[in-house]
């Protein structure tokens, strides 16, 4: 299929710049794939959406505070770390900007001079390898002076405010490692997890590492010559077991967002069970896929021709998918990362 056919025209005072207030307070577009049609909600209605008995399974990886502001130190040049994962003591696989001025040897100020990093390589997909030095480990260094990594669509992006830090951030997070928020888990309050489980639905945990590979364009003429960069996820054995308990008895397994989605699609066996355990998925899901564990999606609105797009119409049909779109656009809803949800089942 042509990339060309996973496009729609967006107004760019739509695109969500703050989250909602409270979280659950977003929209909520309810998609029936059965019958082709929609409904417009809002996110504190999900309890009663679901049925007693669903099985929600959610991405609890926390984002880090990957984006480092520095200065070359030949040329006084800005530059910017977005550092994605260590390797070894002291050096982390990042994406460098400017990356043609960034080369092997290349040396930056970072903190206003309590620590530096050179480029000491090459990674996969255009990222460096670099050395980090300083007074702390690398983690604390991003804590003291990393930033939310925002997506540049939110105009505050190089400046995030200090609520960025736990708003860009899924209240159940706790595996340190995402450089973007799995945003279809922003929604979600404790007390709406409270509302779940008074509900019936059993809500269960996986992780997987949010990386570059999510969040970068289809840059294919067609979607099957696009390759997903892996990403590292983990599968509790409980959660390997409440889904394979789920399918056996019928009930729906409920993923929240499209890294989950992913996650569970990839790790689910030719026997049909899940494996449970650590591995990294390169699964790219698009139209033809066989789901073959998710039975309803909770997602944000995302960006035309992504990959995550593409999952999503894999998933409920390209032309329904972009008639709710277009619905979605002429309501008013807000899109992306801090924008509103869909519940597609």
């Amino acid at each position: 299929m042509d990339v060309s056919l996973f496009d729609y025209l967006l107004p760019a005072e739509l695109i969500a710049q703050e989250p909602a207030e409270p979280r659950d307070g977003s929209r909520l577009l309810v998609l029936d794939r059965g019958r082709g049609a929609w409904e417009d909600r809002v996110f504190g209605d999900l309890p009663g959406l679901l049925r007693p008995g669903d099985c929600l399974v959610a991405n609890r990886s926390r984002v880090i505070p990957a984006r480092l502001l520095g200065t070359a130190v030949e040329g006084g040049r800005a530059v910017e770390l977005l550092m994605l994962r260590p390797l070894v003591e002291g050096r982390w696989e990042a994406l460098v900007q400017p990356g043609r001025r960034c080369r092997v040897g290349a040396r930056v100020e970072l903190g206003g001079g309590a620590a530096g990093a050179r480029i000491v390589g090459e990674g996969i997909a255009g990222a460096r390898v670099v050395e980090v030095e300083g007074p702390w480990p690398v983690r604390e260094l991003l804590e003291r002076h990393g930033l939310p990594p925002l997506p540049p669509y939110i105009t505050r992006h190089d400046a995030p405010k200090p609520e960025d830090r736990e708003r860009y951030q899924t209240v159940y997070a706790r595996d340190d490692g995402s450089v973007a928020a799995p945003t279809a888990g922003l929604h979600f309050t404790p007390e709406l997890l409270a509302r779940l489980a008074g509900r019936g639905v059993a809500v269960h945990y996986l992780t997987l590492h949010v990386g570059p590979g999510t969040f970068r364009p289809l840059r294919a003429t067609r979607i099957d010559e696009h390759r997903m960069e892996a990403e590292p996820i983990e599968i509790p054995e409980a959660t390997a077991r409440a889904v394979h308990e789920a399918k056996r008895d019928g009930r729906r397994v409920v993923a929240v967002g499209t890294t989950t989605t992913r996650a569970l699609e990839w790790a689910v066996g030719e026997d049909g069970r899940l494996r449970d355990g650590a591995g990294d998925a390169d699964l790219f899901i698009r139209p033809g896929h066989r789901f073959r564990v998710v039975d309803a999606l909770i997602t944000n609105f995302h960006l035309p021709r992504s990959t995550l797009l593409v999952l999503v119409a894999a998933f409920a049909g390209r032309d329904l998918i972009l008639d709710a779109y277009r619905h979605a656009v002429a309501a008013r809803y807000r899109f992306y990362s801090y924008g509103d949800a869909m519940l597609i089942q």
